[in-house]
């Protein structure tokens, strides 16, 4: 009797044991948009490893808090292409959107950071990552005005609010745009044509002949 109690009672431990320990193993991982944390002790592999993008929106805006800027978070959904929108030095409002991607930006990271500029009455634009820009968001960045921040100038940002050098840090935010300028004479020009799909015009030629 004494051993199937004690049998018992060891197997019930067991059993609480290993349940406990299931639910430690698989509960729910706090992110960084759930607990407080050391803003100067984030790193760019840190940034890597967050879960989504939306960790990595809510760091820059509490970084450009920090930096000294009056800025905002936009809502998740429904953001119309920007993430954050603050007041520069000048006084100008720019509008943030922050891609913590593995693989290189694209275009459209260009696209709607530029649509939303006139939504939030900004005169300025910039797209933050944690990786690189495609050759195609470098040029379309270009013609536009969008300013690109790549992994290099974040690494120069996060180096620099870590060593306290607060105007550094601005100073790459605020960096000018690469801009890529066309001649007037390829605007006069009426007969120029770009990206043109010739596929396409064949094949509607084809069909009226």
């Amino acid at each position: 009797m004494y051993i199937l109690i004690t049998v018992s009672v060891i197997i019930s431990v067991t059993i609480a044991v290993g349940y406990l320990t299931f639910k430690i193993q698989n509960r729910p991982k706090k992110g960084l948009l759930e607990e407080e944390y050391d803003l100067k002790a984030i790193t760019i592999k840190q940034i890597d490893k967050m879960e989504d993008g939306s960790e990595f929106e809510y760091y820059l805006y509490r970084l450009f808090l920090a930096l000294g800027y009056k800025a905002y978070k936009t809502v998740g959904s429904g953001d119309y292409g920007a993430d954050i929108v603050f007041t520069d030095s000048e006084g100008i409002r720019n509008v943030v959107q922050a891609k913590r991607y593995s693989e290189p930006v694209g275009i459209h990271a260009v696209q709607q950071i530029y649509g939303s500029m006139r939504f939030y009455k900004a005169k300025r634009s910039i797209v933050i990552t944690n990786s690189r820009f495609t050759d195609p968001c470098e040029k379309l960045a270009g013609y536009n005005h969008v300013t690109l921040l790549s992994r290099n100038e974040l690494e120069g940002i996060i180096k620099a609010y870590r060593e306290d050098q607060v105007p550094i840090a601005r100073s790459i935010i605020e960096s000018e745009p690469r801009i890529l300028l066309d001649s007037w004479t390829d605007y006069l020009n009426e007969d120029v044509e770009i990206k043109k799909d010739k596929k396409a015009e064949m094949k509607v030629n084809s069909m009226t002949k």
